[in-house]
């Protein structure tokens, strides 16, 4: 059955993978973004605007079957952007949903939302424990979420760990470039942390899964992630196995170089946040056992799968990618290093 779907965010990353997967798909698609589309599609109306603007989310709303709600800020921007479009974006982005008589609004949230939990697999029962500014703006939405569900709404919540693929730079961008210069790559301690990841092919398969699931199976929460995923050592070796220098991955103290890059970070000279930091000290993964026996979620990629092949893309494009400057603003660009960019040197 052909339907029209809104994606908010659609511009971005994940947005535009959806995108493009529902209009192949055969859907009548509309997008809201505050970017305009890169390769904008024959056929998707794309609308430049903000979520938070209730004027323009009414209008795109009308005759809209299904919302997915992928706009967000990431952890680079100002505390107070990140809670204002995370928090009242939602906020605004479901009550203009309701207004129009939309039938679900599925909802992307964060394993994040967790905080730095010491239970591992973490499952969708553990509380929320946001632990920073964009933490708890992705805690705060979902909360939103809550009160329109509350109210009779079919809003999914879907909790993805970070997930990778075409298009997908940010951090990633650093190991990528080390990797392609011949430089070996420092891990925090020994790097035998096991950090789940996500292929964003498999993203959109879970939400469309979604979207199709029967309505009393989707008003839930979801964890997603890959099944199969390894050590941290393992999956940016094997980035650097791929680069073909024969390089390796090397680890550092811990505890100084937390201390160093949460002072590097302050001071604005590092990219990499607090929680990140905290995140590659201990194992962080989830259980995908609910998603997988309520909406008949079933990842096709590890994370080396995930990671390699975004590392492939990354080959192709880099010479463009290199003109980019990338201020951390999308997940779609290189983030500065900063100085760490200059440490590449002893490495």
């Amino acid at each position: 059955m052909v339907s029209t779907v809104l994606v908010t965010g659609g511009n971005g990353m994940l947005g535009g993978n959806l995108v493009r997967r529902l209009h192949r798909d055969g859907h009548h698609v509309r997008s809201v973004d505050l970017r305009e589309p890169a390769e904008p599609l024959p056929g998707v109306s794309y609308t430049v605007a903000d979520v938070r603007d209730a004027g323009t989310m009414a209008t795109v709303m009308s005759g809209v079957d299904a919302v997915i709600h992928t706009a967000a800020a990431l952890p680079s921007y100002p505390a107070d952007q990140i809670r204002s479009v995370i928090v009242d974006g939602t906020r605004t982005t479901l009550a203009a949903a309701r207004r129009a008589g939309v039938e679900r609004v599925v909802h992307i949230s964060s394993t994040a939302v967790y905080g730095l939990p010491k239970v591992v697999p973490t499952t969708e029962e553990h509380p929320r424990a946001p632990v920073d500014t964009y933490s708890r703006a992705k805690a705060a939405a979902e909360e939103v979420c809550d009160e329109f569900r509350a109210d009779g709404m079919c809003v999914p919540v879907l909790r993805p760990k970070t997930f990778l693929g075409p298009g997908r730079l940010g951090l990633f961008a650093m190991l990528f470039d080390w990797a392609e210069d011949g430089r070996n790559f420092p891990v925090l301690g020994r790097g035998d942390v096991r950090i789940q990841m996500f292929a964003v092919d498999d993203l959109v398969d879970a939400v469309l899964a979604t979207l199709a699931a029967p309505a009393a199976v989707a008003n839930d929460t979801y964890n997603l992630a890959a099944a199969e995923f390894g050590t941290l050592r393992e999956d940016f070796q094997a980035v650097l196995d791929a680069a073909g220098h024969g390089k390796r991955v090397v680890s550092i103290p811990a505890r100084p170089a937390v201390a160093v890059l949460e002072l590097l970070r302050r001071t604005g000279l590092s990219p990499v946040y607090g929680r990140l930091l905290h995140k590659l000290l201990a194992d962080s993964y989830v259980s995908i056992d609910k998603a997988r026996e309520r909406i008949g979620f079933t990842p096709r990629y590890s994370n080396r799968d995930a990671i390699l092949h975004t590392y492939r893309w990354w080959r192709e494009h880099r010479q463009a990618l290199t003109t980019t400057n990338g201020d951390g603003r999308t997940s779609r660009e290189p983030w500065r290093q900063g100085v760490l960019g200059l440490a590449k040197a002893l490495f």
